[in-house]
This record gives C-alpha cells, sequence and structure tokens, in this order.
C-alpha cells in the first residue's frame, strides 16, 4: 500500500492537472494547509511568478487570532490575500485546495476570498 505523503503527492497533481484544463490562463489561489498555520498564494503559472500572498504569519494577522490553525485564523487569510490580489489587478482565480479536502480551513479561506472580491 502506498504511504500518506505519496497518496497526497497524486490527488495534488490530479487537481492540478484539472485546474490547468479548465483555467482558462487564470492565476492560481494555491493553498498551503500546515499543523499550525495557513497560507495562501495567487500565482500566474504562465510567467512563474508569485501575484499576491498571505498567511497567517503576517505581521497585520498576529494581533487579530489566537492561532494560526483554526477556520477563524483561515477567514482573516482570505479576506487578506483578496485584498491584495485585487490590489495587484487579479479578479478571477482558479482555487487550488492541493491534496486537501475543501471543508473546514479550506472552506472558510475560499468563502472569505469570494467574500473579498475574488470570482472563482
Amino acid at each position: 500500500m502506498a504511504d500518506t505523503k505519496a497518496l497526497f503527492a497524486r490527488r495534488q497533481r490530479r487537481t492540478r492537472y484539472a485546474l490547468r484544463q479548465a483555467g482558462a490562463g487564470r492565476p492560481r489561489l494555491s493553498v498551503f494547509r500546515s499543523g499550525k498555520h495557513i497560507y495562501a498564494q495567487v500565482i500566474d503559472d504562465r510567467k512563474g511568478t508569485t501575484l499576491a500572498a498571505a498567511s497567517s504569519l503576517d505581521e497585520g494577522l498576529k494581533g487579530k487570532v489566537k492561532t494560526g490553525a483554526n477556520k477563524d485564523a483561515a477567514t482573516e487569510v482570505g479576506k487578506l490575500i483578496a485584498e491584495r490580489a485585487i490590489k495587484a489587478g487579479v479578479k478571477a482565480v482558479v482555487f487550488d485546495r492541493g491534496g486537501y479536502q475543501y471543508h473546514g480551513r479550506i472552506a472558510a479561506l475560499a468563502n472569505a476570498a469570494r467574500e473579498g472580491g475574488l470570482s472563482f
């Protein structure tokens, strides 16, 4: 049986492949979730550059959130990434959940980014 990391990498590749097919050249909102924090980036894959980034480690969020490992922190990061992406001129993205299930912190970040003005 394959180990957990290999299965996660397979889900991640499958998700990114589907995004490339349906993305139509839009930037990708990529999410990484660790045990203590959550990170988000808006990436232009054509140029290979990061257009905007936010995480629960940002100075502005450290006072607002108690820990970076809950839905409240994910919601704040979602609002912040939407604000920074719009400032960078990005309004439409494709949501890259990586190999994570779309629930909990991942869904909270996505919903906050939508409320912040990003469309996906």
